[in-house]
């Protein structure tokens, strides 16, 4: 996408800085013209209707889609690195006017992030993003052992060592990312890793489940300091690697241990 996006999404330009307007990508969609123009009518302030030629459907939903993903993208990534501050509250039209597209894609990405906990709807200002704390973090974590472990300890028993020497590669990606101290490409690989891992068991509603989980325990707590942020993912990075030992060796009470500990233990 233009440079407006990839600026947010945490490559160039602070997420504060002023772009420029060339940098602007215009949501040209024929639906989301209709709909800020029905907005608009409605009075919701900050919506801007673009003057060009809507596009044929088909590639106008193409075009939707990949607006829509990319702006989520660089909000999740805006929410790892804590440029979006909890307990603030953000308009869909003041966001749009950063990311250089209309309030509409960002809307509907942040409709998304509210079903996955990160933020919670504000009626008629917009989007406040959820304080966490300590406990809701360790409500979490004990949900996820007490649905992953057991799954584990199966796999240990029942899957052939080579498919865990598979998924070497995975735990890598996550310990670059760890050294790297980036937050967001961090719980992106560790995604990854985990839904690869228990995508060995060929249980779909579980990977669902644990998917949404998983994400919900990955939006920081307040107050956490960079370089002990960075200390808790290279510890956790580490423990990929050990878990796939384990795994492969059938070691039933290390992966048990290493699972809970993994879970338990992110602060």
């Amino acid at each position: 996408m233009k440079q407006g996006l990839h600026d947010a999404h945490g490559a160039g330009l602070p997420w504060h800085a002023a772009r420029p307007a060339a940098s602007r990508v215009p949501d040209r969609s024929g639906a989301a013209e209709t709909r800020e123009r029905a907005d608009s009518a409605s009075g919701v302030r900050g919506e801007h209707t673009h003057g060009e030629p809507p596009l044929p459907r088909p590639r106008a939903v193409v075009q939707r889609a990949s607006v829509r993903g990319q702006v989520l993208d660089a909000l999740r990534s805006a929410l790892m690195t804590g440029e979006l501050c909890p307990g603030e509250v953000y308009s869909a039209p003041v966001l749009g006017e950063r990311f250089g597209v209309s309030a509409t894609p960002v809307r509907e990405a942040m409709q998304q992030l509210a079903l996955e906990g990160a933020v919670e709807v504000v009626p008629n200002r917009g989007f406040r993003v959820v304080r966490r704390g300590p406990r809701e973090l360790a409500e979490l974590a004990e949900v996820r052992a007490l649905l992953e472990v057991p799954v584990l300890l199966r796999l240990a028993g029942t899957v052939p060592a080579a498919h865990f020497a598979e998924l070497r590669p995975l735990a890598e990606d996550t310990a670059r990312a760890a050294a790297a101290g980036c937050p967001a490409r961090y719980a992106e690989a560790d995604r990854a890793f985990h839904r690869a891992l228990l995508a060995l068991a060929g249980n779909q509603q579980l990977l669902r489940i644990s998917e949404d989980l998983h994400r919900r325990a990955q939006w920081p707590l307040l107050d956490t300091p960079p370089r002990r942020h960075r200390a808790v993912l290279l510890r956790d990075a580490a423990q990929h690697t050990a878990l796939l030992d384990a795994l492969a060796t059938g070691d039933l009470d290390l992966v048990g241990d290493l699972v809970t500990e993994h879970f338990t233990h992110r602060d």
